[in-house]
């Protein structure tokens, strides 16, 4: 086998989910993490990891370095973890942006030395840390992967960790870092943002507590995402802002449209109608 010691760098909710997939799909190797002390200790605890270690030590003897950490920390990090990683060694990550990682890869990773691999699993959870990962967050799930080269590379770390993937359940798709970006602009980036600024006009209009009880499932869904964390956002707003300025321009011109469609809004109702069912349908 090819991987013998994985490193999990940012062992969260996301890192955390992906040491405890691997071990119940059967990978009975070493699985180090690189953490926060309070972190490290909850891994232990629960089982997530086998130790853990500084940087320097973990990536130098690892066959696969996992960077689950927020999109500016794995950029900070590149460099280093290409220059520390072996040079049989694969190094993937989970940001949710692709095309800044990808280009920054192309960048520091040398010919001849560790391969990389571009990662995003579509699932998450609102909260964060390692204390809710889950060994099955990966399944049926889509996993992304991007990289420089346009496919993924042809080394033996790289084969063994989209078959575990695929052993994970996860449904591998391969894209292109800017096509990525300017999908997930839509899917993922935007709603947020929508449920960001739904969850503040409506605090700002409706405060009292006693008028917000009036609220049913319809506001608690739709501001469900407002609870995600702006550190984990900051750096993917930033890196994917021409997408999203897009996304946002033409999502505003719909709700003008509906705005002055008043009554008469059945067409928006019937085109808005079709995406659930497609989505149920997946």
């Amino acid at each position: 086998m090819a991987i013998r010691t994985v490193s999990i760098v940012g062992v969260g909710l996301i890192g955390g989910s992906f040491a405890l997939g691997l071990r119940k799909a059967g990978f009975d190797g070493r699985i180090v993490g690189v953490s926060s002390p309070a972190t490290i200790a909850e891994a232990l605890r629960l089982g997530a990891i086998d130790e853990g270690l500084p940087l320097t030590e973990a990536a130098a003897q690892s066959d696969l370095i996992y960077m689950a950490q927020p999109v500016a920390r794995i950029l900070e990090q590149l460099e280093r973890v290409a220059a520390l990683a072996p040079a049989h060694a694969l190094v993937t990550d989970t940001g949710s942006t692709k095309e800044a990682i990808v280009e920054r890869a192309r960048e520091v990773f040398p010919p001849g030395g560790p391969a990389f691999l571009g990662g995003h699993p579509m699932a998450g959870k609102e909260g964060r840390g390692v204390g809710i990962a889950e060994a099955d967050l990966f399944a049926e799930a889509t996993y992304v992967l991007t990289t420089a080269a346009e496919h993924v590379p042809d080394t033996a770390a790289a084969a063994e960790f989209c078959a575990w993937l695929d052993k994970m359940g996860c449904r591998r798709r391969i894209m292109d870092a800017a096509a990525h970006d300017r999908v997930v602009a839509w899917t993922s980036h935007l709603p947020q943002l929508v449920s960001t600024a739904l969850a503040g006009s409506v605090l700002e209009h409706v405060a009292a507590d006693e008028d917000l009880q009036t609220a049913g499932n319809g506001l608690r869904d739709m501001t469900r995402l407002a609870a995600g964390s702006y550190a984990m956002w900051e750096g993917i707003l930033k890196t994917n802002a021409a997408a999203i300025d897009d996304a946002l321009r033409a999502f505003i011109r719909d709700l003008e449209s509906l705005r002055a469609a008043a009554g008469a809004a059945g067409g928006h109702f019937e085109r808005g109608q079709r995406l659930p069912k497609k989505l149920s349908r997946d």
